[in-house]
């Protein structure tokens, strides 16, 4: 195994650094759908491609974070992530309750689960 290839072997088996990013990410998430502030994002051709991203980002950050978890399992948790959201967002002044936004999601999760296979196997899997 070639050196670079080690070492991203080692970075993306090392659950802890993505377990911090994928908290990070969500609290991010969830403050950004929260806040009525247009100056927190930068303009996007679509508000659904903003949430495509970001539950594709998180899709992926929790198959690194458990790798041995049942990617169904992952995927639930990631999807009520969404539709929490939504339900946060459902009573604020400036924000409103949304299914073409709950679909943008799914799709994310979706993508991020397709790209999955294209990483190094999980930890049980991957040669050092």
């Amino acid at each position: 195994m070639t050196p670079l290839k080690s070492q991203l072997f080692t970075v993306l088996r090392y659950q802890p650094l993505w377990r911090l990013a994928l908290a990070i990410s969500a609290i991010a998430i969830l403050y950004l759908a929260t806040t009525s502030g247009s100056e927190l994002m930068p303009p996007s051709p679509s508000d659904k491609l903003n949430h495509l991203v970001a539950f594709m980002e998180l899709t992926l950050l929790a198959r690194l974070s458990w790798p041995r978890s049942h990617p169904a399992v992952l995927l639930a948790l990631v999807a009520a992530y969404g539709v929490a959201i939504e339900l946060i967002q459902w009573p604020l002044p400036h924000r409103e309750f949304s299914l073409a936004d709950m679909l943008a999601d799914s799709v994310g999760i979706m993508l991020g689960m397709a790209l999955w296979p294209l990483l190094p196997p999980p930890v049980s899997e991957s040669p050092l």
